[in-house]
């Protein structure tokens, strides 16, 4: 399977590690991410200042520089690790041989922990104020929601090569299939009329999504 990690939007190479020279402290680079992701979710993009967050981790700003660059990088990475964390790479392996229904069900239940998650909420909140410039917005996506499609489309056409499934679009097959996770649920949550559900009645949610989904994929005899 590829790798689902998109390029920086602006263009601007991803930094992934050292470069020439001494390497660079790991330890650091998770305390300036882990600051970041707190920063940004409770203060904005707008809000959020690289000295803020230098001080926040316990490091120098010419660190946090060494590490990512520029602020916009720092939050799009800040975005990408918390999609990754959630939703690993691993649960999107087309070569697995376990069952189609229990793999997407495991997908399921990892996208709806992470979309109902306090950070999410606040996060996609903060996508939708006034405040947040288009620029920003096409960060979050490239960085967060799109990684996600492409790794459940690249899914979906891996299992409609073996004939589990039927799908002309996978693309469109796994807009679909998140939309119909998120359902009516996410919207209340967004307008906070509800909080996340129990456990129990997420997996009946997911469940029943998952069984509406393979019935309108399933190859026709």
């Amino acid at each position: 399977m590829s790798s689902h990690h998109p390029s920086h939007p602006t263009g601007k190479p991803t930094p992934r590690g050292a470069g020439p020279g001494r390497p660079k402290d790991l330890g650091k680079r998770a305390a300036i991410l882990e600051t970041a992701k707190e920063m940004f979710i409770e203060q904005g993009f707008n809000g959020v200042s690289m000295d803020g967050i230098a001080a926040g981790a316990g490091v120098s700003k010419l660190t946090v520089y060494s590490h990512f660059g520029d602020k916009e990088t720092l939050f799009f990475e800040a975005i990408q690790a918390k999609c990754v964390e959630m939703m690993p790479d691993e649960l999107f392996v087309t070569d697995s041989e376990g069952p189609l229904r229990e793999q997407l069900r495991g997908i399921g239940h990892a996208f709806f922990a992470l979309i109902s998650s306090d950070e999410a909420i606040a996060t996609q909140r903060m996508m939708m104020t006034p405040e947040t410039d288009d620029r920003i917005r096409e960060m979050f996506w490239q960085a967060g929601p799109k990684r996600t499609e492409s790794a459940l489309a690249e899914f979906l056409e891996a299992r409609t090569a073996r004939g589990e499934l039927a799908i002309d679009d996978p693309r469109l097959a796994a807009r679909q299939f998140f939309c119909l996770i998120k359902g009516e649920l996410h919207a209340h949550m967004m307008c906070g009329l509800c909080a996340a559900p129990e456990q129990p009645d997420a997996e009946a949610h997911i469940a029943t999504t998952v069984d509406f989904f393979i019935r309108a994929y399933a190859p026709r005899p």
